[in-house]
């Protein structure tokens, strides 16, 4: 005698279904109010044009009130601990509470998340965008523009007007340069490299590369313009011990 195991197959139940709720709400109204009927009477017959309907709001298209969280920590571009940020709600679910560096607003929370006087002291960054300004001014190569034909000393000045050139303003007393005077002209120094630092609320600083570059008012004393020359390697133009800048206090911000 032979068994014969037979197994039925549900083929619905082998494909797996993905529910995923969709919210979509809309909100209309009648174009033509249909008319009144007395009391009790049978509502009147609903014609055709009783069912065209005028969009009044869509819940889709329809901007979203910003989220307001406490900071558990200091986060670039945002805040620093302790602090109430009211944001979108697309950036605060992603980048602000599936990451854990934030929760919801609420007394427990505020009192639980702000800083102690330990932390109030011991200050690591003078503003949530101050980080943001060091990497972009670390991530140049700016071009000192000088006078080909009449002699120079590089001074704060010069860097700060490089500087707003570039989209940056700075005051002088931010800018720190070598210990060593730069002079010019001197062609052996063209597209050669030094370092200057830039203080940033008198607490971050960031090391700024700089290259020398001569111009001349005589176009035919110009030297050809070299396309792109900050990705091009350059050679330092002053030794590694002189390249290194003093700190002053008293510098101001950076605006």
């Amino acid at each position: 005698m032979i068994n014969i195991c037979k197994t039925q197959l549900n083929l619905l139940k082998s494909a797996n279904s993905v529910q995923q709720q969709v919210r979509t709400t809309f909100v209309l109204k009648r174009k033509y109010e249909p008319l009144l009927h007395k009391t009790n009477e049978k509502p009147r017959r609903l014609r055709a044009k009783h069912f065209i309907y005028e969009l009044v709001e869509d819940t889709q298209v329809k901007k979203r009130p910003n989220m307001e969280v406490v900071l558990k920590t200091f986060v670039e571009g945002v805040g620093d601990k302790g602090d109430v940020v009211s944001m979108k709600p697309h950036f605060v679910y992603n980048k602000l509470l599936l990451p854990g560096l934030a929760t919801y607003k609420t007394p427990e929370n505020i009192v639980k998340y702000s800083k102690t006087e330990a932390e109030k002291s011991t200050v690591q960054h003078s503003s949530a965008y101050a980080q943001r300004t060091v990497t972009m001014l670390e991530s140049i190569v700016l071009a000192v523009i000088m006078n080909k034909d009449e002699p120079w000393v590089l001074e704060p000045w010069h860097i700060k007007a490089s500087l707003r050139k570039a989209g940056f303003h700075c005051k002088e007393e931010c800018i720190t340069l070598p210990k060593e005077s730069i002079e010019g002209p001197d062609l052996l120094k063209e597209n050669k490299e030094f370092n200057c630092t830039i203080t940033i609320n008198k607490l971050e600083q960031a090391t700024l590369k700089c290259r020398i570059h001569h111009w001349s008012t005589d176009p035919s004393e110009r030297l050809p313009y070299v396309l792109e020359h900050w990705k091009l390697p350059a050679e330092p133009l002053l030794d590694r011990s002189q390249m290194e800048v003093s700190t002053t206090d008293g510098q101001q911000p950076i605006i």
